[in-house]
């Protein structure tokens, strides 16, 4: 079963789920957006470039208020799409220090109302998920809780 296949899958296991959060976890490279692009053809739901929409509405937002706007806005990006299926790429943006966030409890609070399929870049491990490397500031890692995950193996 390709990738494409897996997270169409998972999609489809989401509902059922008190958060319907499909993680594509895999290295920058791996073909995450391609995969994406794929499954919005295939669903027709749009696929969102959160980097670039969240730093377009947060130039208007002092810097010190930033941390208290960034869930905010991105719920009222994910309120605005018709449908009930949201596709995000492109999240470094939400790993950002000054931006304080956790951004799988950020995921996890989108996808209360709509499922989101969200690409990771990082990598899973003995049921964690991880972004960055240890010794970087932005560096995560998380147990897979609450979280449908697709992993996807470099050069896919």
């Amino acid at each position: 079963m390709d990738v494409v296949d897996r997270i169409l899958a998972r999609i489809h296991e989401a509902p059922l789920l008190y958060y319907r959060l499909v993680l594509l976890v895999g290295p920058s490279g791996s073909g995450k957006t391609k995969a994406l692009q794929a499954v919005s053809e295939c669903v027709a739901a749009p696929l969102i470039n959160v980097n670039l929409e969240l730093a377009r509405c947060l130039l208007e937002v002092d810097v010190q208020r930033r941390p208290l706007e960034v869930q905010k806005i991105l719920q009222d990006i994910v309120d605005k799409i018709e449908g009930d299926l949201v596709l995000l790429d492109n999240l470094e943006m939400l790993f950002e220090v000054q931006l304080q966030q956790d951004p799988l409890r950020l995921l996890q609070r989108l996808s209360r109302n709509k499922a989101i399929v969200a690409a990771w870049n990082g990598s899973l491990e003995n049921d964690r998920i991880t972004y960055a490397s240890p010794d970087h500031p932005e560096y995560r890692n998380y147990p897979i809780r609450d979280v449908l995950v697709v992993s996807v193996e470099a050069n896919n």
